[in-house]
């Protein structure tokens, strides 16, 4: 009689077949979970660019104390620490004076091989190549 079932090796063969799109599947989610974070850090620094304009505009249209802008308000803060959480390090950086600011974030993983993101009150919002901000626009 012939018994019905699996050869050792067809297991094998699933078994491996299996292994390799688990693995296809990781790498896919860790580059989306990346995306992910990097989104989020780019969000936050929309919403300081929207606080800093409220900043500018409920101090005579100045940034004469940069420390005022950059260290003490309050929703700049909140968006720090929460940039901080998403690339582990405390990667923010900020300047101002007179009339211009500038922002700039260390991204969680680097995107068009760039690892900042930079707003500016110019209304720039996108990568820098600095990971230091300037009293100045971004680019």
């Amino acid at each position: 009689m012939y018994k019905k079932g699996f050869t050792l090796i067809e297991l094998l063969v699933v078994i491996a077949i299996i292994g390799i799109l688990s693995s296809v599947v990781l790498a896919s989610l860790n580059t989306a979970r990346s995306k992910g974070a990097n989104a989020a850090i780019k969000s936050n620094m929309a919403n300081m660019r929207a606080e800093a304009a409220l900043f500018f505009d409920n101090n005579s249209s100045s940034y004469s104390d940069p420390d005022d802008f950059c260290k003490d308000d309050s929703v700049l803060q909140n968006a720090s620490s929460s940039i901080a959480s998403q690339n582990g390090s405390d990667g923010m950086s900020c300047a101002a004076s007179g009339s211009v600011y500038s922002i700039v974030a260390k991204l969680g993983a680097a995107e068009n091989g760039n690892a900042y993101w930079c707003v500016d009150s110019n209304g720039y919002s996108g990568y820098s190549a600095s990971s230091t901000a300037l009293a100045a626009n971004c680019k």
